[in-house]
Parts: structure tokens; C-alpha cells; sequence
């Protein structure tokens, strides 16, 4: 399948509305197009280049369904750009789906030496390779909300941040008007449920959750018209 310029226009125009957005001193805006330093401005640079590509994959060939979390994590989405993907994932890729690594286009946006790891990034992979299901995926709130003097740590986002990332929210929806939606936790829920999107709703994998994560997706994906085998 290829990608329609209609298409193509509605990805430029969701990564320009990331780039051109201003956020809290507690929020970090990774896809900004104004930074003061020259290396966070390459980084960030990198990052709409990644989230870009894989958008692109998607819409050129759809996955099965939708995975809508809360907000990007300081070692993952923060770092590449991209939901549900660490630096480990984004070099290694995921390869039972052929998904991400550099042989597709991606690379790392910083540059300090470290390869890091992110719990949810690397248990929604696993489960989606252990089902061959493969997904699309995006945050309630599109940005990094830290604590207080602290960007390397996460906050839960505000119900007013929540509300800011509707509109984002719509734009990715509107990539994929047909695929279902899963939300992951209760903050995706919400934003979901603001938005009048059918969904169905799992347990988020962090902080203990991963087997009830597994067992909730396990489940919808038998729901599917055409489920992996």
C-alpha cells in the first residue's frame, strides 16, 4: 500500500502543530522547533524525523489496531520521539514484526552515550510480538509532563494537559478512522472517553501490570474480525 498526498498532508500538518507548541516549565515539548541549545534542537529535530517515518509505515500499511497510553516516559518516548519505543527498540527494532530499527529509517535523537530501556516500551512490544499483532500507538498528552526542576522523572498529566492533547488526540485518530482503539489506564480513558472514541479499555502495564496487560490485549485481539494466529 502507498501513502495518498491527503495523507501525507495530515502527518506534516500533526508534526508541525508538535513543533510549533509551547509548554509548562514542567512539561517537556521533545519535538520543539525552537531550543537555545544547538544539541537539544537536533535532538528534537530527530525525533519529528522519527515519529514522521513511523506515522508514514502505518498509514502505508495499517496495523491491526490502535494503543493509546498517557503520556511519553523520560526514558522513552521523550528520547526517540516515537510511543511505546525505547533507544534499546528504536536501534534494535522488533524484529518478529519488522518494526523500527535503522534498516527502516530511525535513529537515535540523543547522543550521550546511553542506550536505554523503558518497562512499558519493552512489555508492549513483547506482547505484540507474541501475538504478531502490530500497532500503532499514541499519548493522551503528546509531550513529557516531569516533576517541579526534575526532567528526568514523570508526573501523571493534568486533567488540563489531558485536555490540550485532545486535539492531537483527534489528528492521529483521524490517520486511522477505522482501527479499533485500545486505551491503556485510566488517563487514556478519559481523553478517549472526551472525545466520544469507541474503545475498549486494559490495564496499563506499568507498575505491576504486565500480565494483566498481556491477558487484556491477548483477549481483544481474539475479538478482532481476523485475529494473528
Amino acid at each position: 500500500m502507498t501513502i495518498t498526498p491527503d495523507q501525507q498532508q495530515r502527518i506534516d500538518d500533526l508534526l508541525l502543530l508538535l513543533a510549533r507548541a509551547t509548554t509548562p516549565p514542567d512539561v517537556t515539548n521533545q519535538y520543539a522547533a525552537h531550543a537555545a541549545d544547538p544539541a537539544t534542537l537536533a535532538a528534537n529535530a530527530q525525533r519529528r524525523t522519527n515519529l514522521h517515518r513511523a506515522l508514514a509505515l502505518a498509514v502505508a500499511e495499517p496495523p491491526e489496531l490502535l494503543l493509546i497510553a498517557e503520556a511519553p516516559g523520560y526514558r522513552g518516548a521523550r528520547r526517540t520521539g516515537i510511543p511505546f519505543t525505547s533507544d534499546d527498540l528504536l536501534v534494535r527494532g522488533v524484529a518478529p514484526l519488522a518494526m523500527f530499527g535503522p534498516q527502516h529509517g530511525f535513529a537515535l535523537a540523543e547522543h550521550d552515550g546511553k542506550l536505554l530501556r523503558e518497562q512499558t516500551a519493552t512489555i508492549v512490544w513483547r506482547t505484540l510480538a507474541h501475538l504478531k499483532v502490530r500497532a500503532a500507538g499514541w499519548n493522551a498528552y503528546p509531550f513529557h509532563p516531569h516533576r517541579a526542576n526534575q526532567p528526568q522523572s514523570n508526573r501523571t498529566p493534568r486533567s488540563s494537559e489531558l485536555r490540550e492533547g485532545q486535539s492531537f488526540l483527534l489528528q492521529f485518530r483521524a490517520l486511522f478512522p477505522t482501527l479499533p482503539v485500545l486505551a491503556m489506564g485510566n488517563s487514556a480513558h478519559r481523553a478517549l472517553t472526551w472525545l466520544d472514541i469507541p474503545h475498549h479499555k486494559i490495564r496499563h502495564p506499568a507498575q505491576g501490570g504486565a500480565q494483566l496487560f498481556a491477558r487484556g490485549l491477548h483477549e481483544f485481539v481474539a475479538t478482532l474480525p481476523h485475529p494473528a494466529p
